[in-house]
């Protein structure tokens, strides 16, 4: 398994994962389907964030299964893959998986920004939903913002003391085109 380190990005504004290992879904060791032991009326796949500022991913849906990784940083949103009992399988916004006791998530919606863009480009915080418009603040890759609502192409965030748009296609924590209220 390979090692991986994501360090801190902008202060309080960024994010910290402390990875010990990724895994592919080959790699997991989980025998459940997707489905099995399902008792809410979520969907799968959705978006959650993390409650704890420590959260252990496991290799499969149990206590007794090693853990792979820790994250590191309440409010990060992770994607619910799958669902097994008490248990989420949830990916990254690198694309690693792994198993999280569902206690552990929140139903309350942030995003990181532009995650996968690497270097110095920034995304601007928009007063409106307008490029046009003026940006209230400059946001560098990787900042976690809470989601107030989205449009579809446009959604409403607050990060520390600022609130305005970013266009959604520029977000990991919404899907592309969905509407969250």
């Amino acid at each position: 398994m390979r090692q991986r380190i994501l360090i801190e990005v902008g202060l309080a504004l960024g994010l910290s994962l402390l990875a010990v290992a990724s895994l592919s879904a080959a790699e997991d060791g989980a025998k459940s389907t997707p489905d099995e032991g399902r008792k809410n009326a979520l969907p799968v796949p959705r978006f959650v964030s993390l409650k704890s500022d420590k959260v252990n991913v496991r290799r499969g849906p149990s206590s007794d299964q090693a853990i792979v990784w820790v994250f590191s940083r309440a409010g990060l949103p992770v994607e619910v893959i799958a669902e097994s009992e008490n248990w989420r399988r949830v990916r990254d916004s690198e694309g690693a998986d792994g198993w999280v006791f569902h206690s552990l998530l929140s139903g309350r919606r942030t995003v990181l920004i532009s995650p996968w863009t690497k270097g110095g480009e920034s995304v601007p915080l928009y007063a409106s939903r307008s490029t046009n418009s003026h940006a209230v603040a400059s946001l560098q890759a990787g900042v976690l913002g809470n989601v107030t609502s989205c449009d579809g192409e446009w959604c409403q965030l607050s990060i520390d003391t600022y609130s305005g748009y970013v266009q959604q296609d520029k977000l990991w924590g919404v899907y592309r085109g969905e509407q969250v209220n």
